[in-house]
């Protein structure tokens, strides 16, 4: 594994190298124009050596002390500061030793009997090493980042693309169709109100899928056409509610928040009963929360537990989605109703603070 990585890097090594290359003999010749009259060729060998044996021990050390699972193989963390200093530091000396070797004098010699010129050196070689570091750091920590970018878009992709797919059950779809079909030669002028439903359904899915927040009231006009397509298929058995106060039309909310609820109040809850149920989804402000309720009278949870955590990937993708927009400030509960007419109670609670009157108007415009 550890070769094949270094095999696929060896064409990043190739370009990396002239870069190198340049960048010791720049400061090779700088080194010398400040130190002269010393030689220009041991300038340049002090510069290349400190600067390529740096570079080829942080470049290539990556791959044996980095995590293998990251593009770059740079350790992360804390770690990456003894790595790199370790990196220059070996660089410098080993350097150092081989333009000794070339010049024929020793500069550890330098400390006793030219403090001021050893100085000099040293910082000169360490700045070589440093600024090879800093370019190709740099380098990597931009590709890990953009590797995570990618991932994180792609996983968001993947997120509304499967919560899409959940809205769009083709087993909810072929059955509505189904009805629709029978219904148009019994009842065509309630057949053609379900189609309009069936559109606007459609339609406001594939919208909500490409937008971050919409108006209350969007959700739940989305609701009202989902439940009148679910009377097809439960006719009388399902009665439904939506109560949604005027002042709360305009408050943004993600999309698809409350339809994962509603369709799991209606596949556990009401579908399993034979005599079906009422199905409740209400909108409150209590101080600066806003409150969105789902209740229904369905045949409740099969388990405590079940109960609490709910089930399922809808109701796993809202504890997720307002987590992620809303952090801590926000809950999904899940409980058995209290009132005595059975079913279960969600609800969804979520901060008014992040979104001033402005913020709401955006949507009135």
């Amino acid at each position: 594994m550890l070769l094949q990585d270094l095999r696929r890097e060896l064409p990043g090594f190739a370009r990396r190298a002239p870069i190198v290359l340049a960048i010791n003999t720049l400061i090779g010749v700088m080194m010398w124009l400040r130190m002269r009259p010393a030689q220009l060729d041991v300038q340049l060998v002090y510069s290349h050596a400190i600067g390529t044996i740096s570079w080829l021990l942080i470049d290539v050390g990556r791959f044996f002390v980095g995590p293998s699972t990251t593009p770059h193989r740079f350790p992360h963390g804390w770690k990456k500061l003894p790595f790199l200093a370790s990196g220059v530091l070996i660089g410098y000396v080993a350097g150092t030793s081989v333009g000794d070797a070339y010049s024929g004098r020793s500069t550890w010699e330098l400390v006793t009997r030219a403090p001021v010129a050893f100085l000099s050196l040293t910082l000169g070689s360490l700045i070589v090493g440093s600024i090879i570091v800093y370019i190709f750091y740099s380098r990597g920590e931009l590709a890990h980042h953009r590797a995570e970018a990618e991932a994180a878009r792609r996983q968001a992709a993947e997120n509304q693309l499967k919560l899409l797919e959940s809205q769009l059950e083709p087993h909810m779809l072929f059955n509505t169709l189904a009805n629709l079909r029978a219904l148009i030669g019994v009842d065509p002028p309630r057949a053609q109100a379900m189609l309009d439903r069936m559109i606007a359904f459609l339609r406001a899915t594939l919208n909500a899928s490409r937008t971050d927040m919409h108006p209350l009231q969007l959700e739940f006009a989305r609701l009202a056409d989902y439940l009148e397509l679910m009377r097809i298929r439960m006719g009388d058995r399902l009665a439904m509610q939506l109560d949604l106060p005027e002042a709360l039309t305009q408050f943004p909310v993600p999309p698809l928040l409350l339809q994962p609820l509603v369709e799991n109040a209606i596949k556990h809850g009401l579908e399993p009963s034979v005599e079906g149920g009422r199905i409740e989804v209400s909108a409150r402000r209590r101080g600066d929360e806003l409150v969105l309720t789902v209740r229904d009278t369905g045949v409740g949870a099969p388990s405590a537990g079940a109960s609490q955590q709910g089930a399922g990937f809808g109701l796993d993708q809202v504890r997720k989605r307002i987590a992620t927009v809303y952090g801590a400030q926000a809950s999904l509960s899940m409980a058995p109703a209290t009132d005595g007419r059975g079913g279960m109670h969600a609800v969804v609670t979520l901060p008014v603070a992040p979104f001033s009157s402005g913020a709401a108007a955006q949507f009135r415009a």
